[in-house]
């Protein structure tokens, strides 16, 4: 058997909204739930298995390998909701949408401050 991941867990101090906010920007569909997690399935097979956490919650990268349509509707809800976005991981070119390895990419941050990326070609493309 070949080495996967098959899902990581996210921390939200929302579980309920976390999980609506990915599946909204993202168009998946709704996150089941099971045990004390809201399951965000992405399309290879992998789930964000989201978690209230009652602390602070620690930020992380997630970045989500999408085809060209699939990020101009990515994109397109994003504005649509008035998020901020960037073309980089520091924040730095707001409003911007990269061009690296002749794709195209775009950071936002979920309401956690997790920071999630969308990319149409993988680094080193």
């Amino acid at each position: 058997m070949t080495i996967e991941l098959n899902h990581t867990i996210v921390h939200a101090t929302d579980r309920d909204a976390t999980a609506a906010f990915l599946t909204d920007v993202l168009g998946l569909p709704e996150a089941r739930v099971y045990g004390p997690f809201r399951v965000v399935e992405l399309g290879n097979g992998v789930s964000l298995d989201v978690v209230a956490h009652p602390g602070p919650v620690t930020a992380q990268h997630y970045a989500f390998l999408v085809g060209d349509d699939e990020f101009d509707a990515i994109h397109a809800r994003i504005v649509e909701r008035g998020l901020t976005f960037w073309a980089d991981p520091f924040h730095r070119q707001e409003g911007a949408v990269n061009r690296n390895d002749g794709g195209r990419g775009l950071y936002w941050s979920d309401p956690d401050g997790h920071n999630l990326e969308i990319i149409t070609v993988p680094y080193g493309g």
